[in-house]
C-alpha cells in the first residue's frame, strides 16, 4: 500500500518505519527542512531500541522516504496518517491547531479518495473536527478514522510490529477494508483489530492511559504507607500482583511516572470532563500525588541531611523518565534536580542516553559525568532516579572506594534489602525497610 506519515516525531518515525517494514511504500512529510534532511542521510533523530535497523534496512530498500512538501507525500497516499504534536495548554487541553491546519490543507489538494487517519493522542470528537476542516474544501470522497497508538518507549518497535490489539475508529466499510487490509501482517498471532466509533477510539486511548497512570500512584500511596507502619511494598506487590484480576504490571513503586503520554494524557482527560461539567475524582488524585511524589526521595535527602544541602555534592544516576528512552518529558529527575540545587546542593548526573537532552534544557547548572562511577567520586550521597540495566548489578566495592560517604537514595528499588545488609551503606528506597550499615 502507498502510505504517508505527516509528522517524524516519535509516533510518527516508528509508525512510519514499522509500516514500511511489512513492505508498504512510506512517505514521511515534515517542515523541518533540517531535520528531514538528517533522516534522507540516515540519522535517526531518536533513541529507541531496534528503530535503527528497521529505518536503515527501509532507507536502503526504497520503502521509506522523507519530504517537506505535503503535496508530494500525499499525493500517490491511499492512507494519510496524521501523527502530529497535540500539546497540552496550561488548563490540560490539547492543542489541534497542528492537526487541524494539515487537515484544512489536506482538503485543498486530495483528487482522490484517501483515508485520514487520526494516529495523534486526540480528545473525543477530533475525528468529526478534522472531517469538518477537510470537507470544507475537499471536492473528493475521503473518510477520517481514529487509530490511536499505543506504544510504549522503549519497546516501541515491538509493540508496533506485535501489538496487544489494534483499535480503529470508523464508520465506513471501505475505510474499514482498507484498515484490515494494512494491520492484518501485525496481527497473525491472532490480536484482535478493534473496530469501533471514532469517539470510543479516541477515549479508549485516554482510559487506558490514565488507568495505567492510577494502578502506578496507587502503588506508590502503598508505598508511602509502607514506610509509615514498617510493611514491605515487594511483598504487598507480589501479593496482589499474582491476584489474575490484578495482574503484575504498573505494581513497581518509585518516583512517579513521567514521560509524553501519561502526565499529558491523564491531564487532558480532566479537562476533558470539565467541558462537560463532569469532575473525574479519581484522575485529580492521581495528578496531584504524582507531583507530590516526584519529591519523595529529596524529603528523604534533606531528612538525612537537613534542609540546607550547601557544601554537599550529590550524584544522579539517571534523568530519562524510564530506561531504554532519552525522553525526558516531565522526567520526575528533573523535578529533583530543581529542588535540590534551590536547596544548595551540587549535582553530578550520569544518563547512558538522556544527558544531551538535559544539557540542552538546564545547560551547565549541574555537572555531567562519563560513566556512572565517575559520577561518584567524593560525592556525599548517590541518588537513583533511572531504572537502567546498567545499575542494577554495580560494583559496591567500587562505590566504596570512590563515595566520600556510603548513602544512597533508591528512587526505583533496586537493590535487594537482603544483599545491602552485607554492605557498609545507609541505603533507603521506597515503601521498603531503611538499611544502615554505615559507620560513623
Amino acid at each position: 500500500m502507498n502510505i504517508a506519515v505527516v509528522g517524524t516525531g516519535y509516533v510518527g518515525l516508528v509508525t512510519g518505519t514499522c509500516l514500511a517494514e511489512t513492505g508498504n511504500n512510506v512517505v514521511c512529510v515534515d517542515v523541518n527542512e533540517e531535520k528531514v534532511n538528517k533522516l534522507r542521510r540516515g540519522e535517526v533523530p531518536i533513541y529507541e531500541p531496534h528503530l535503527d535497523v528497521f529505518f536503515e534496512r527501509n532507507l536502503k530498500q526504497n520503502r521509506l522516504s522523507f519530504t517537506t512538501s505535503l503535496e508530494e507525500g500525499v499525493k500517490d497516499a491511499e492512507l494519510i496518517f496524521l501523527a502530529l504534536p497535540t500539546p497540552p495548554g496550561e488548563d490540560g487541553s490539547a492543542d489541534l491547531s497542528y492537526v487541524l491546519g494539515v487537515a484544512d490543507h489536506l482538503g485543498k489538494i486530495i483528487d482522490n479518495y484517501k483515508v485520514i487517519i487520526d494516529k495523534s493522542t486526540v480528545p473525543v470528537g477530533t475525528a468529526e473536527k478534522v472531517k469538518l476542516a477537510i470537507s470544507k474544501h475537499a471536492t473528493v470522497d475521503f473518510d477520517v478514522v481514529s487509530n490511536p497508538e499505543f506504544l510504549r518507549e522503549g519497546f516501541a518497535v515491538n509493540d508496533f510490529m506485535k501489538p496487544d490489539r489494534v483499535v480503529v475508529g470508523c464508520s465506513s466499510e471501505m475505510a474499514k477494508k482498507l484498515m484490515t487490509e494494512l494491520y492484518q501482517p501485525f496481527l497473525r498471532q491472532g490480536n484482535p483489530i478493534l473496530f469501533m466509533d471514532e469517539k470510543s477510539a479516541e477515549l479508549t486511548k485516554y482510559a487506558a492511559n490514565s488507568f495505567l497512570a492510577t494502578k502506578i500512584t496507587f502503588m506508590n500511596e502503598i508505598a508511602n504507607y509502607c514506610e509509615l507502619i514498617g510493611a514491605d511494598v515487594d511483598k504487598v506487590r507480589k501479593g496482589i500482583g499474582t491476584d489474575s484480576r490484578i495482574g503484575k504490571r504498573f505494581l513497581f513503586p518509585g518516583i512517579g511516572y513521567g514521560g509524553s503520554c501519561f502526565p499529558k494524557d491523564v491531564l487532558a482527560l480532566k479537562k476533558a470532563g470539565n467541558d462537560v461539567d463532569y469532575e473525574f475524582k479519581i484522575v485529580d488524585a492521581v495528578l496531584k500525588v504524582n507531583h507530590k511524589q516526584k519529591f519523595s526521595l529529596v524529603e528523604k535527602v534533606k531528612s538525612y541531611f537537613g534542609e540546607i544541602l550547601t557544601g554537599k555534592t550529590l550524584a544522579l544516576w539517571g534523568l530519562a523518565f524510564k530506561p531504554e528512552t532519552d525522553d525526558i518529558r516531565e522526567a520526575p529527575a528533573l523535578y529533583m534536580i530543581n529542588e535540590l540545587l534551590e536547596l544548595g546542593a551540587k549535582i553530578i548526573a550520569y544518563d547512558p542516553e538522556a544527558m544531551t537532552n538535559v544539557k540542552d534544557i538546564i545547560g551547565d547548572q549541574i555537572s555531567y559525568a562519563d560513566s556512572s562511577y565517575d559520577a561518584l567520586k567524593d560525592v556525599d550521597a548517590l541518588l537513583i532516579a533511572t531504572e537502567w540495566s546498567a545499575f542494577r548489578n554495580p560494583d559496591f566495592v567500587k562505590m566504596e572506594q570512590l563515595m566520600k560517604d556510603l548513602v544512597i537514595f533508591d528512587g526505583r528499588n533496586l537493590y535487594d534489602l537482603e544483599s545491602m545488609n552485607s554492605r557498609p551503606f545507609f541505603y533507603q528506597s521506597i515503601g521498603r525497610a531503611t538499611v544502615n550499615n554505615k559507620k560513623g
